[in-house]
């Protein structure tokens, strides 16, 4: 499955956690299982490991991610960010930090799913903050030498 497609996922399994803030492992079986309704085949989809990488890396650098978020998204708290906004953000700064994605395509593919997944205006606004960390990110090694 190609990577987008699995942003995709994550993003939604994201959401849902978000919203319910159930166990990771009951957001997944339920995600998937969602995905057999309707459906005259008993094979259960593929699950995308890239996509579960995400998603269980995103909750497990959660209060990192959200911070690095806090700090460069001016006069917006993360709990008051529109939920795809703020999941997108955390998928894009997850990646940034912890996958060999390079950062460029990390806030490339993030703008996609805001494109996709919410408004214009959000496309600037998670631009913004994903650049903002993305130079941080580059000045870091500067600062420790």
């Amino acid at each position: 499955m190609a990577r987008h497609r699995a942003r995709q996922q994550a993003l939604q399994l994201l959401f849902q956690w978000d919203l319910r803030r159930t166990p990771p492992e009951e957001i997944i079986r339920g995600y998937y299982d969602s995905l057999l309704i309707g459906e005259d085949t008993a094979i259960p989809p593929r699950r995308d490991p890239f996509a579960q990488r995400l998603f269980r890396g995103v909750l497990e650098h959660l209060g990192d991610i959200d911070g690095r978020i806090t700090r460069h998204a001016e006069h917006w708290k993360i709990q008051r960010m529109p939920t795809v906004d703020r999941n997108i953000l955390r998928i894009g700064v997850y990646e940034m930090l912890r996958t060999d994605t390079p950062p460029a395509v990390a806030i490339d593919e993030a703008l996609e799913l805001a494109r996709r997944f919410s408004g214009e205006e959000s496309v600037h606004f998670v631009n913004g903050v994903l650049d903002a960390v993305r130079k941080e990110l580059s000045e870091a090694p500067a600062a420790k030498a």
